[in-house]
């Protein structure tokens, strides 16, 4: 029994350590290749660790010298945190009474299985009539039309989501609060959300890393650093004839920052958010 217990305890670990090596060895290397000269990239067999740290590319990058890598690379910067943010609120400011609607009602399952069954369409569906709207209200290159496009696609994930985490909140709470004379407004504020907190910090952290990351429409609708976000700035790096994979890779370990802090941040809350729609409250 106890040599059992030491076998499970081991490949416990091993399944960690795995995890964490797999997880963790592409931002290590990410980062070496964004403090390594040019020779050390193209070093046979590879450095694993560079004689001479270089960070000239991380002060390029955060230079706000007019018509340098750095104005581009902070201009995207500051659409993505905009556009994704302002795309999080909105979206969870509205998935919050949504969801609780379809939680405490019933029969309105049918618009969330309408709103979730048109999420799961392949994004190049929408392309041509979001196209042909935004064009017909000039609102083609600009920050604000993102957000617009970012929000059809958290709202239905949110509002899922937080449905689910909604229904495990008990009902005889709520009908207990509005028998002691609370209004709908001051039960879900006052019982029905801090019980499901950690959902909503799950459900905005998911919300956020989404709009982060999305590429598709960013790189359609938008054209230069006035609406660029940081995934097609990256990607505009890495369209030259001279690539230069180091300053790529310096953008790389920059972008990946905001995500990464936010996520340690909220990492009690992302577990919580993530189990407590499975388990019958």
């Amino acid at each position: 029994m106890k040599h059992r217990k030491k076998l499970q305890t081991a490949l416990l670990y091993g399944a960690v350590l795995l995890f964490a090596t797999l997880t963790l060895a592409p931002l290590y290397w990410l980062f070496v290749m964004s403090v390594s000269d040019s020779v050390a990239l193209t070093a046979k067999p590879l450095l694993w660790w560079p004689e001479h740290l270089d960070f000239s590319r991380y002060a390029k990058l955060l230079s706000a010298a007019e018509g340098g890598v750095g104005e581009r690379f902070l201009s995207a910067l500051e659409n993505s945190l905009m556009v994704s943010i302002s795309a999080t609120a909105i979206s969870m400011a509205a998935a919050i009474p949504a969801a609780y609607s379809f939680s405490r009602y019933p029969g309105r399952q049918g618009v969330l299985y309408g709103a979730v069954a048109l999420y799961m369409l392949p994004p190049v569906a929408f392309v041509l009539p979001l196209y042909l709207i935004l064009s017909s209200l000039n609102m083609l290159n600009q920050a604000s039309s993102l957000v617009i496009v970012y929000c059809t696609i958290l709202l239905p994930f949110s509002t899922w989501m937080l449905k689910n985490n909604f229904d495990q909140v008990p009902l005889e709470i709520e009908q207990a609060a509005r028998i002691d004379g609370a209004g709908l407004f001051v039960v879900i504020s006052r019982i029905t959300l801090p019980l499901a907190l950690p959902a909503l910090g799950a459900t905005a952290l998911f919300a956020y890393l989404m709009a982060w990351d999305e590429f598709f429409y960013a790189l359609l609708y938008t054209n230069d650093i006035r609406a660029k976000t940081l995934p097609v700035a990256i990607a505009d790096f890495a369209a030259g004839r001279a690539t230069d994979y180091g300053l790529i890779s310096a953008v790389g370990v920059l972008a990946a920052l905001p995500p990464v802090v936010i996520g340690l941040l909220l990492q009690r809350t992302l577990v919580s958010g993530l189990t407590a729609g499975g388990t019958k409250g």
